[in-house]
């Protein structure tokens, strides 16, 4: 399993030399959804009994998570892709906060904690650096389930004033996906029933849900945005398999439309990539189902320019943002891309254009003009997605590109160059010594490739 980078005077840092313009075919597998493993593996920790995950990706972030439970006394055994969980001993309600600040999902315990043990200590997380994605919808939530909370240098205290918590009727102001399954997790441990509007109808909401119900947790309506969870005295043992990952589904559909490639893809659930097919089909490409879980896509003879606007699911998620619109630098026409989900997430385009690519800024909009070809550079991902979209635009560009960075790779794409290799990718990871006091300067050329700090 991948691991964080480690710390001390040398750094092994490494980067992915890309050579574009090779055409790509044959079929690639689909991991586990990273964002459903996350909070399905915090999601264990209601429950007293084994559990064991099934289609678990490997993961930096998922083994930060691990740590995490580990740190809170519970036992984890992992072979493959399957994670085996038991929570039944909890010796800490404090997430420890060298492993919460790397990890924006680590949140997630302080539902389940809550639940189990009337109290949860949790660190401010950290994660991508993409906005500031605030928590105060989850403690509003949990507050209003009876529990006292206190934010305290940097630390989430929260209590339960009764022995548990207790149901309530929930708005959420914004559907947020973390403060959803925060609280519905929380809401499957409480005395009577919590009713959360405005919840997030994201896939991976579902597949929390029907984890909990598989350890015999009540809850109707998750994927729609009114969820009912009525209160169980106790969750028991399950054996559950893990959604494929639509985000990595949809950013090999996108390295296929920008390098004219035919591809297939299985395991996926179509409906979980409707806004993507969408878009995908609208700059000229077609998808075929090839079965119920495995489809194809054909490249068009072009690539049509086409708007975007990000969204809560079922709109177009702000997580394929960064892959479109490499694709659609190499458009014929322009087009206009509005972030609305985070207001962080338009750091890419500085390193696209640094590949040739005609970029303008305005705010939460990124006018984009398509060019007739990208020009391979030493490039730095800013984030999780911003490191695919340069994938993409490598793939597709002329000459070579380095991408430095890879710790941001890592975090959610499982073996991500080995698929790619698979596929006929011309390129390599490359491993480098840097000090960390060489980490802060800007890469200039491959040779001076340096790495950044994680986030």
């Amino acid at each position: 399993m991948p691991t964080p980078l480690p710390s001390g005077d040398e750094v092994d840092e490494s980067v992915l030399q890309i050579w574009g313009k090779t055409r790509l075919s044959g079929h690639v597998t689909i991991s586990g959804a990273k964002n459903s493993a996350l909070a399905i593996m915090a999601g264990a920790l209601l429950c007293p009994e084994d559990c064991r995950l099934r289609n678990v990706p490997s993961l930096v972030d998922v083994g930060r998570m691990s740590e995490i439970l580990a740190a809170l006394g519970v036992k984890l055994q992992r072979n493959g892709n399957i994670l085996d969980i038991n929570a039944s001993q909890i010796s800490q309600s404090q997430a420890p906060y060298e492993l919460v600040s790397q990890l924006r999902a680590s949140f997630f315990v302080m539902g389940p904690m809550l639940a189990r043990l009337g109290v949860a200590r949790v660190p401010l997380p950290g994660g991508c650096a993409i906005g500031a994605r605030p928590v105060d919808l989850h403690v509003r939530g949990l507050q209003q389930m009876g529990a006292d909370v206190q934010i305290d240098r940097g630390v989430v205290l929260a209590r339960t004033r009764q022995q548990r918590l207790t149901g309530a009727k929930i708005y959420l102001d914004y559907p947020s996906v973390g403060a959803t399954e925060t609280l519905m997790m929380a809401a499957t441990l409480a005395d009577g029933e919590t009713i959360l509007e405005n919840a997030a109808q994201e896939p991976e909401v579902v597949d929390l849900a029907n984890f909990c119900r598989s350890m015999g947790a009540q809850i109707r309506g998750a994927g729609t945005n009114t969820i009912i969870i009525n209160g169980v005295p106790k969750l028991h043992s399950t054996d559950y398999n893990i959604i494929p990952d639509r985000i990595e589904a949809g950013t090999f559909l996108v390295a296929g439309a920008a390098t004219y490639s035919e591809i297939s893809l299985s395991p996926i659930i179509p409906d979980h990539l409707t806004p993507v097919i969408a878009k995908l089909e609208a700059t000229g490409a077609k998808i075929v189902m090839d079965a119920p879980d495995r489809m194809r896509i054909i490249p068009g003879s072009s690539i049509r320019p086409t708007d975007i606007e990000t969204l809560p699911y079922p709109g177009f998620p702000t997580d394929m943002q960064a892959q479109f619109m490499a694709l659609l630098t190499l458009s014929e026409g322009s087009s206009v891309i509005t972030e609305t989900v985070f207001e962080n997430r338009l750091r890419h385009v500085a390193e696209l254009s640094r590949m040739g690519a005609d970029i303008r800024v305005k705010g939460n909009l990124a006018i984009v003009r398509g060019v007739p070809f990208l020009s391979g550079a030493p490039v730095v991902a800013t984030d999780l997605r911003a490191s695919a979209a340069l994938v993409i635009a490598a793939l597709a560009a002329e000459g070579q590109t380095t991408i430095q960075g890879l710790h941001h790779l890592d975090r959610g794409y499982e073996e991500l160059e080995v698929k790619l290799q698979q596929l006929g990718a011309n390129l390599k990871r490359v491993s480098i010594q840097t000090s960390p006091t060489e980490a802060e300067k800007p890469a200039t050329s491959p040779q001076e490739a340096k790495v950044k700090p994680a986030s």
